[in-house]
């Protein structure tokens, strides 16, 4: 039986404990597969500002909505390739890439109202705390955290934002 499918079993039957862990289990093990498969080169790259560039699925990456800029979930990817290194440099890389999009619609960090952010595991919130407040450069914009059991291609963070841009 799969981790997925013993979740949705152990959640059916009640036994949120279970299913839990069992979620946790399963995003820990995504995640460690898609460090190793992401290429060492990609980690190197996280430090060069990241150009705005397609999404990776079907959706807008920025979209203005009169005085708001929303930019949808950043992963910590370079080239399509999440970075190695674990949270701190997905987080820091997340950044670079919600950087470039909210560049991209002439905003920049510090325009920033409110963040959303999901983490593959809530035992990692320190070390992703740490990384956020470095990329954010003295901005604290407000932020709801969620513990999610997976992000696409196998990312342990993403970063969503709200940023206020008034167009007069």
């Amino acid at each position: 039986m799969t981790h997925f499918r013993r979740e949705a079993v152990a959640l059916y039957a009640g036994d949120m404990a279970t299913a839990k862990k069992t979620a946790k289990k399963t995003a820990k093990k995504t995640v460690k597969e898609a460090v190793k498969k992401a290429p060492k080169k990609a980690a190197k790259k996280s430090a060069a500002p990241a150009k705005s560039t397609a999404p990776l699925g079907p959706y807008t990456p920025v979209v203005r909505a009169g005085d708001w800029v929303i930019v949808s979930g950043q992963l910590g990817v370079v080239e399509g390739k999440i970075v190695s290194g674990g949270v701190a440099k997905q987080t820091a890389q997340a950044v670079v890439n919600l950087k470039a999009q909210l560049a991209s619609a002439g905003c920049n960090i510090h325009d920033v109202k409110k963040t959303l952010c999901f983490l593959t595991d809530m035992d990692t919130f320190a070390t992703f705390n740490t990384a956020y407040v470095a990329g954010f450069d003295g901005s604290r914009p407000a932020r709801s955290t969620i513990g999610v059991a997976s992000l696409p291609f196998g990312g342990a963070v993403e970063i969503e934002a709200w940023a206020f841009k008034p167009l007069r």
